[in-house]
């Protein structure tokens, strides 16, 4: 009689505590290399588990890269590292096909976007062609190359950084590519006492090696699937739905939020309320990340550039000024 072949159960779903207890531990790991900056520790992994890419914006040497690596090496997840320059071809994010002398036959050589964390560096020094290359990847999580079409590992997310738009030898990001970051944040600037300890950690070496994962992509993977699971209300879709919609008719806006910007600000939501230990959304988890995933995405006309008003003010404005649903 021929044994049977043992069913290899798959791994269950893990309760929303359970990924509240692994964030909080990888958050735990992150700030031992990112000092004094919780909130953006928060948005990076919020961003992974809603199945989305960050966008950080800022002068050079706040911590943008650090950021990104240490949050790989927490979850355990491969991570490649494209550094954008004017002479980045988009085939070098991509992949290429190569002929094999060998069979003569051509095989395909994946580029740096086939890894769970991307990190695509100072993104906004390469040309519009090669940012153009991110596109397809970020929005289906997958690259067509010579006819074939490649998946891409889950978890996947580009961490993108760049330098303000100011500093010579930039190109500006095409709104197509911006709006397919979930989240723009800023470092900013260390506290003087962070950066006092930054200076004393850094005396013992790398602070990355310090950093141990405190769990696996196939958790990440998991806890995503869980999070699906949290309750959006009609209410609440509508509550979504009007905000987006107001950024469109908003007298300092030439350009509002896409649909895209909708499906971004939900998801993130979700996730929002499983961290704080519910499974459902409530209003002001939508209030709270508003801003941080809209106002990337918006152009101010130029009324409102005179009047020194900044895309974050404008969202914020447009967040109080409309009416939430009750939670009664």
């Amino acid at each position: 009689m021929e044994k049977e072949t043992p069913v290899q159960e798959a791994a269950a779903t893990p309760s929303l505590a359970e990924v509240a207890d692994v964030v909080n531990r990888v958050a735990e790991q992150i700030a031992k290399v990112i000092e004094g900056k919780p909130a953006q520790i928060h948005t990076a992994i919020l961003v992974l588990l809603a199945e989305g890419h960050l966008l950080i914006e800022d002068v050079p040497g706040v911590g943008k890269t650090a950021l990104a690596k240490a949050l790989a090496r927490s979850i355990d997840g491969d991570v490649k590292r494209i550094q954008f320059t004017p002479d980045l071809l988009p085939s070098d994010v991509t992949g290429v096909s190569v002929f094999n002398q060998s069979n003569r036959e051509f095989e395909f050589k994946p580029g740096g976007i086939f890894a769970n964390i991307v990190v695509g560096d100072e993104i906004n020094r390469a040309s519009p062609k090669t940012q153009s290359a991110l596109l397809e990847a970020m929005a289906e999580g997958q690259v067509s190359a010579d006819g074939k079409t490649y998946q891409l590992r889950r978890p996947f997310m580009v961490v993108a950084t760049q330098n303000p738009i100011e500093m010579e030898g930039t190109y500006p990001l095409p709104e197509a590519q911006r709006d397919r970051f979930m989240a723009r944040i800023e470092m900013g600037y260390p506290a003087r006492r962070a950066e006092v300890a930054m200076l004393t950690s850094q005396a013992g070496g790398e602070r990355l090696d310090s950093i141990r994962p405190v769990t696996d992509v196939g958790f990440i993977a998991r806890a995503t699937e869980a999070i699906r699971q949290v309750y959006v209300a009609p209410v609440i879709n509508d509550y979504i739905v009007t905000l987006v919609d107001n950024t469109r008719t908003s007298p300092d806006l030439r350009l509002g939020a896409s649909p895209r910007a909708s499906l971004h600000l939900m998801r993130a939501s979700r996730v929002e309320a499983a961290l704080a230990g519910r499974d459902y959304v409530i209003p002001e988890d939508v209030q709270r990340l508003a801003p941080m995933v809209l106002a990337h995405r918006v152009l101010l006309t130029v009324d409102a550039q005179v009047a020194r008003l900044t895309n974050e003010q404008v969202v914020a404005g447009i967040v109080a000024n409309t009416t939430r649903p009750s939670r009664g």
